[in-house]
């Protein structure tokens, strides 16, 4: 301690302004008066004209103020631990540390997210290749994730994908790989008896599997059929379809779009909106 701030020190004992507290301190002088009017801490001296005085006393309640305010707590419960029993102080202070323990746990979580979420953002799944062929099946290729993002890496929905891919463990991708496994049973076994696009039945599948890529986003009538004209035309997507039953990536094109067309949307002019 310099000689300056020691000599500021032992004048409190004759009492100190606000001015010089809050720079001694390093609170605003505002602050000292907003504690003032509070009852947090009142200066106890004035002088011959009115104005009010720090003693020592006062300026150390300053520091334990300081202290608390600086652990999160409250302005108002701060003067009810400064003036209470040591028992009571103890069991507010057990209760204080427990909150701020919660609180740094909470961050830590959202830390956490946010971490899986960049990470999603990324890569767009929080899989491995491993993983991703284990649970989507061997016709899976893990490099249409990649593929994905190169062009729709910069669209809403992907960040939708990612949002929705950051929050999945592999338990919830299992699920969604089951059940499009089940759906596309469905939609093989309406081809190879002879469903006809257009119809109900057909309609319906369409339906559901428009649903099921609301699983990674929000998909439209007409977002849909520019994934059935990618479905035909792309010969990997072609070959994960056809292989499950010959001919059904052509026929699950036309009953999107004639899905499509049912809900007002003309599949010639689809766009991706």
């Amino acid at each position: 301690m310099d000689g300056v701030t020691k000599r500021t020190f032992d004048d409190a004992e004759d009492g100190l302004t606000v001015g010089v507290v809050a720079s001694l301190v390093g609170v605003t002088i505002r602050a000292l008066h907003h504690w003032d009017a509070l009852g947090l801490v009142r200066p106890s001296q004035r002088t011959d004209t009115g104005y009010r005085l720090y003693t020592a006393a006062d300026i150390a309640r300053i520091h334990r103020v300081l202290v608390y305010r600086e652990l999160g707590v409250p302005l108002n419960d701060i003067g009810t631990l400064l003036d209470a029993p040591a028992t009571d102080a103890l069991a507010s202070l057990h209760r204080q540390r427990d909150q701020l323990r919660e609180r740094v746990a909470h961050l830590q979580r959202m830390s956490n997210a946010l971490d899986r979420m960049i990470e999603a953002r990324k890569s767009g799944i929080l899989l491995s290749a491993e993983e991703q062929v284990a649970i989507f099946g061997q016709h899976w290729q893990p490099s249409w994730v990649e593929e994905a993002r190169d062009r729709w890496g910069d669209t809403a929905q992907w960040a939708q994908y990612a949002e929705r891919a950051a929050g999945r463990t592999v338990e919830h991708w299992h699920q969604i790989a089951d059940g499009v496994d089940a759906l596309n049973a469905e939609l093989a076994a309406a081809h190879r008896t002879g469903v006809a696009p257009g119809s109900d039945q057909a309609n319906s599948l369409a339906e559901r599997h428009r649903a099921s890529i609301g699983a990674y986003f929000d998909c439209t009538h007409s977002m849909h059929v520019c994934l059935g004209r990618r479905y035909a035309t792309d010969p990997g997507f072609a070959a994960f379809y056809d292989d499950i039953e010959t001919g059904l990536t052509t026929w699950l094109r036309d009953i999107i779009d004639a899905n499509a067309r049912a809900h007002g949307i003309t599949p010639e002019s689809a766009t991706w909106v």
